[in-house]
């Protein structure tokens, strides 16, 4: 007896299977070409996405923060499958990335992540041990990324010139380090002593050095910008790091300063601390009407077209830091005239958030959906 569908020939019996197999190739190939080509950058979204919900819930907007914070743990987890397909499938590509001047800054975006994401599971999450794990995996991330990427583009030959070689993502190293002084911070203020003072400790001396590593960075690319021509296509999104890298560090200064309570170290500073968190607020309060204009000449005036980049993650990303640092900059210092200030850059934020997001979603409709060819 013939159990076989009608139809079936026996000629092909796994037609059926390879018929299948060829309908799903396209796609797989798809997936695999989008993977090679994915910037080390990518995390930006992630840090985007939670520092507006950080931002959203110190200024107490309703449903909002919680909803960014779920919405963050999914881009979190869909570029971290996507970061390690990379590195399985292409290793060559993410070794060449690590010795590139313009994309290897990109792999702290991971570390920022990481204590961004941190950071909302403790404040609106309510997870300690989360906010830990994520930032040991952070730092380890962190100790990997500045000592190989800084050692094989210190040693690497030949090596580009200075206004090919830097543009305002380098700073995303400053970023880094300076969250985790905001994470160890946050965290701190939750442990019980001796460990909560370590952390503070940990969180001044990376506040520290970041700040540090800021003056060294933002010399070149000031001397970039000033001594060599500038084109319209050298104003990559990247840039608005030169403020949000004086942004974060305002956050984690004005943390630290709210931690003098539980430190000695950190009273006997105070002084210091409060000074240089200014200090720091105040330069990336400058930087903000010199991009909007360099935007303006970019766009209005050379007629640069605007189209969606993965990048311009990273121009929301200072805009969600800024509300959010000046509001605990307001906190430590007893600023309250600055009031109506976050509110206005923390709308600007979340209107480039949605602008982008939609920008992202038309970016897959258009590739996943194009015609595949025969």
């Amino acid at each position: 007896m013939d159990f076989r569908p009608r139809g079936t020939d026996d000629r092909h019996p796994f037609r059926h299977a390879t018929q299948m197999q060829t309908i799903a190739t396209p796609w797989f190939h798809r997936v695999r070409q989008s993977i090679e080509t994915l910037s080390p950058g990518y995390f930006s979204m992630v840090m985007a996405t939670g520092i507006l919900s950080l931002a959203a819930f110190l200024l107490g907007v309703p449903v909002l923060p919680g909803a960014l914070f779920a919405l963050n743990g999914f881009f979190f987890a869909i570029i971290c499958v996507l970061a390690l397909a990379r590195l399985w499938w292409y290793p060559r590509r993410v070794l060449d990335d690590l010795q590139d001047h313009l994309r290897a800054p990109g792999f702290f975006t991971f570390v920022a992540a990481c204590s961004i994401l941190g950071s909302q599971s403790l404040l609106l999450g309510g997870s300690l041990r989360l906010a830990m794990l994520l930032g040991a995996i952070g730092l380890v991330a962190w100790v990997c990324f500045i000592y190989t990427i800084f050692t094989v583009l210190t040693v690497k030959s030949p090596k580009p010139s200075l206004d090919r070689g830097i543009n305002g993502g380098w700073l995303l190293a400053v970023v880094a380090t300076q969250s985790m002084a905001v994470l160890a911070a946050l965290i701190a203020g939750e442990v019980e002593q001796p460990l909560r003072l370590q952390l503070n400790f940990f969180a001044l001396s990376m506040w520290l050095w970041g700040g540090m590593l800021y003056i060294w960075m933002m010399s070149l690319i000031f001397y970039r910008y000033t001594f060599f021509e500038f084109s319209p296509a050298d104003l990559s999104p990247p840039y608005w790091i030169n403020m949000g890298a004086m942004a974060i560090s305002t956050l984690a200064g004005s943390l630290l300063i709210l931690n003098t309570p539980h430190a000695p170290f950190l009273h006997s500073t105070l002084p210091f601390l409060k000074g240089f968190t200014v200090f720091y607020w105040a330069t990336g309060t400058w930087w903000i009407p010199m991009l909007a204009v360099l935007a303006i000449w970019r766009h209005g005036v050379r007629r640069f077209p605007f189209t969606y980049d993965p990048m311009y993650w990273g121009a929301v990303f200072p805009l969600g830091m800024y509300a959010a640092s000046t509001l605990r900059m307001m906190q430590a210092l007893d600023l309250g005239f600055l009031g109506l200030l976050p509110h206005v850059v923390f709308g600007a934020g979340l209107a480039a958030w949605g602008l982008l997001f939609v920008g992202q979603l038309r970016a897959l409709r258009r590739y996943w959906f194009a015609r595949t060819p025969d």
